[in-house]
């Protein structure tokens, strides 16, 4: 359902407080090949895009269990779907508990 770039900004957005300069230079070569820029990279780190879908996409990745009710409502709101939200959900959630640790 989603897109790469919209994966790999979720993926930027939960890991930018890693200290973990291969899985950051990684995600750099990926983002490039899939056509973000510096901006853009930079952006999804603080977990803001400049793209509206994506940005929603972010906000309910980053919010607190608790928040995704009215998150996930807010994503409807420009476009994705029921499944959409969903896998961004469970890439959080898999993201997070991963890189806990």
């Amino acid at each position: 359902m989603l897109d790469e770039q919209t994966r790999l900004s979720i993926e930027m957005a939960l890991t930018a407080n890693r200290d973990d300069p291969l899985l950051r230079q990684r995600q750099n070569a990926r983002a490039m090949q899939l056509g973000l820029s510096g901006a853009e990279i930079d952006a999804a780190r603080a977990g803001r895009s400049f793209d509206l879908r994506r940005s929603r996409a972010l906000a309910l990745a980053l919010g607190s269990p608790a928040r995704r009710g009215s998150l996930r409502t807010r994503a409807r709101q420009v476009g994705m779907c029921d499944a959409a939200c969903l896998e961004i959900e469970r890439l959080a959630d898999r993201l997070s508990s991963r890189h806990q640790r």
